[in-house]
């Protein structure tokens, strides 16, 4: 698995690359400490997964992620921060990162990369929580006239409530595959990138 690692703390990119790389399934393929860098480490690079800080000078985690995922819309970005700011969470949600992730949390930041390359998302419970309360309702959504079928529905709601693809599979009787196949053509209906922005509109629209 192959991480870039972008952050503007000299002393916590250290700290970030001691901790993953003593992970033998992690090699570090670059370091930068900007949204520029950012961006310009990704296009060349092309990583597995970019982890990214919010906070930075010149341009933020999140502005970067915006111009890297418009141009690698299946790039895989996992957000750091020290703050559980709900501004940040939902701009992070409707770009379709892939997480968002606390720095002070630095114990679950492997195994968050490892879901991530497994096609979770991790935002965590805390998170996934309070989205009914953070997103903007909007007036219900019907479904059966964008051809979505009670399956369909089922996936729908299991995404929403961060399970892997695999729990899915375990909870509805199907394998991975079938489930993969489902969440593509419920995407392709919906016209949405990923299953990030699913679970969003489902909130949205409750």
């Amino acid at each position: 698995m192959q991480i870039l690692l972008i952050d503007d703390d000299l002393l916590v990119t250290c700290a970030l690359k001691m901790i993953l790389e003593a992970d033998p399934d992690i090699r570090i393929a670059g370091t930068g400490g900007s949204g520029q860098e950012a961006i310009r480490l990704y296009d060349e690079l092309l990583p597995d997964i970019l982890l990214i800080d919010i906070r930075m000078k010149d341009m933020d985690g999140l502005e970067a992620s915006r111009r890297i995922l418009s141009r690698h819309p299946k790039a895989k970005i996992l957000l750091l921060t020290t703050f559980s700011d709900d501004e940040y969470i939902l701009k992070a949600l409707k770009l379709g990162t892939k997480g968002y992730l606390l720095k002070q949390d630095y114990q679950n930041i492997v195994p968050a990369l490892k879901a991530v390359m497994n096609g979770q998302t991790v935002f965590g419970t805390e998170i996934t929580d309070r989205l009914p309360q953070l997103l903007p309702q909007e007036k219900s959504f019907d479904y059966e006239k964008y051809g979505i079928t009670a399956k369909e529905m089922d996936i729908v709601r299991a995404v929403a409530d961060g399970l892997s693809n695999r729990e899915i599979a375990g909870q509805l009787f199907l394998s991975e595959g079938t489930v993969r196949n489902y969440i593509s053509t419920i995407l392709e209906k919906l016209c949405l990138r990923d299953r990030t922005q699913l679970a969003v509109f489902y909130y949205q629209h409750l």
